[in-house]
């Protein structure tokens, strides 16, 4: 059996690359996050695999009949809603399942976009060492988790979304003071937007514009 790890575009669908083209055109199964939304990537390329989906919230069971699923098909990809399986995202679940099983199973990555290294490569900043902590918790552990960020030496990379931006900027704020920061919106989109600055400088700039959404948060090595 072989899984393809494709990574897709983060927002401009025609950053798909040919490989990840082909891979989606040619596997009977794909495992999706949202199957909606991965449903419009396959039909922009013109690819009709049968789609399950597969996320943070699914049970044992499902589990099971994807594992089934990929067994019956041989070959199959699994991609996210946006950018690269697996970093801050729930593909990686899958994976460890899969290895837990112990399945037979050949995993090839198909690299592409990541919202993570596009945010990392118009910084400015030092990116020969980060450290990327995906989203901070909702409430258990959130000052914890902010703490460890302003005691974090290297360049720090974080995502949030448009829910949150301005309650995480003013922790940021507080924990970090005038460490500069940049942020990324709708990163390759129509809308894309950069703001730079110190946390409360760039929540001054949001001010200013329609806020909507995902985020990338890049702070600054110390």
């Amino acid at each position: 059996m072989k899984l393809y790890v494709v990574a897709t575009p983060i927002g401009n669908l025609e950053d798909i690359t040919p490989r990840a083209r082909g891979i989606l055109s040619c596997v009977p199964l794909v495992f999706a996050e949202d199957t909606r939304v991965t449903a419009k990537l396959l039909a922009h390329i013109g690819a009709t695999p049968s789609v399950m989906s597969l996320h943070h919230h699914s049970t044992s069971r499902e589990m099971d009949r994807a594992a089934m699923a990929l067994q019956e098909a041989g070959t199959a990809a699994l991609v996210s809603d946006a950018g690269t399986p697996g970093i801050s995202d729930p593909g990686n679940l899958f994976i460890a399942e899969l290895l837990r099983r112990g399945v037979e199973l050949t995993i090839s990555p198909i690299p592409g976009p990541s919202s993570i290294t596009a945010a990392l490569s118009l910084c400015g900043f030092p990116t020969d060492r980060f450290r990327a902590l995906g989203f901070a918790p909702h409430k258990n552990k959130r000052n914890k988790f902010f703490d460890e960020v302003a005691a974090t030496k290297e360049t720090v990379v974080l995502l949030e979304s448009v829910h949150r931006i301005k309650k995480t900027l003013a922790d940021l704020a507080r924990v970090c003071g005038d460490r500069p920061m940049m942020v990324g919106r709708e990163l390759t989109k129509i809308h894309e937007t950069v703001y730079r600055g110190s946390a409360s400088e760039i929540d001054e700039q949001l001010l200013k514009t329609e806020t909507r959404g995902e985020f990338v948060i890049v702070i600054s090595s110390l």
